[in-house]
Order: C-alpha cells, then structure tokens, then sequence
C-alpha cells in the first residue's frame, strides 16, 4: 500500500536526496540530477522550478 505524502514533503526529501548525491559525487551534472529527482519523486513542475532555483542560488 502506497502512502500519500504531501508534496512538501516530497520536495525536501528530493532536496536531500540531490545533496547526497553531489556529497557522493560532486561532478555530477545538476540538470540531470533534478530530472531524476523530478521523476523519483513525482514532483510538480512548480516543484522543479523551486529546486532549479533554489540549487542556481545555492551555486552563486
């Protein structure tokens, strides 16, 4: 049985999950790494922008 989760919830967990993976390995490609967030975790295309933005910033 599947658990429903709200969709902040989701967020944070595939920012942790970004971050643990450039921990692992830093070279890896960021636009890959939100695609692969975006689908392992079902986000929204809101959800995506806010993580674009926030790993851009996050760079600068």
């Amino acid at each position: 049985m599947t658990t429903i989760m709200p969709q902040s919830e989701l967020t944070r967990k595939a920012i942790a999950w970004i971050s643990e993976q450039l921990e692992e390995a830093p070279d890896r490609q960021m636009p890959k790494l939100l695609e692969e967030a975006a689908v392992r975790f079902n986000l929204c295309p809101k959800d995506c922008e806010f993580l674009s933005r926030f790993y851009k910033e996050k760079q600068d």
